[in-house]
């Protein structure tokens, strides 16, 4: 559990450190991009390792009804993620689509994980998520919405997110997880 912790941290340290320090950050130029980097991959591959040998201590028993919204928020995460990058006619609908996307993920995979390991990573990404937020806006009020484009780029995004959600499930399967309800 320690290891995820401090994947976590690090995590969270190379996302909020240009926020937090923009004077030191400025200062290093372009190696603060390397640490920050550093950090984020170190932090990822430790709530990897962190997650996949952490004991199973249940904390709670997730309906099995909460697999079925999970899929359906899963969806909703990627198609949000997608827009940060399309051209579309939903460019622009928020400031912040990666971090929404990031908050559903974590909110889906706790409906369906009810043991302390996926508590302390799943919840911690939706708090990291979250302070991220706070943090920009904090740091950047003003915001320019983007011009909106032609809506064809919106429906190829829902194309990609169709192929992108059978992948995951797909990977997931992979890995031993499956993602749909098992009757």
């Amino acid at each position: 559990m320690l290891i995820l912790i401090l994947g976590l941290l690090l995590w969270a340290g190379g996302h909020y450190y240009k926020r937090i320090l923009p004077e030191l950050h400025e200062q290093m130029g372009q190696k603060a991009k390397g640490l920050s980097t550093l950090l984020i991959v170190m932090g990822l591959g430790m709530m990897i390792v962190g997650y996949r040998n952490a004991d199973f201590i249940n904390v709670w028993f997730p309906p099995t009804w909460t697999v079925h919204l999970n899929n359906l928020l899963m969806l909703v995460a990627v198609f949000v993620f997608g827009t940060a990058h399309t051209k579309g006619r939903l460019r622009g609908w928020t400031r912040h689509p990666m971090l929404i996307a990031v908050k559903i993920w974590a909110v889906a995979h706790l409906l369906v994980n009810g043991d302390l390991a996926s508590i302390v990573l799943f919840g911690g990404m939706l708090l990291w998520a979250g302070l991220q937020v706070m943090l920009i806006n904090r740091a950047a009020p003003e915001w320019e919405r983007p011009e909106k484009g032609p809506a064809k780029r919106d429906i190829i995004l829902v194309i990609i997110t169709l192929v992108a959600f059978g992948a995951i499930t797909g990977i997931h399967m992979a890995l031993g997880v499956s993602p749909f309800p098992q009757g």
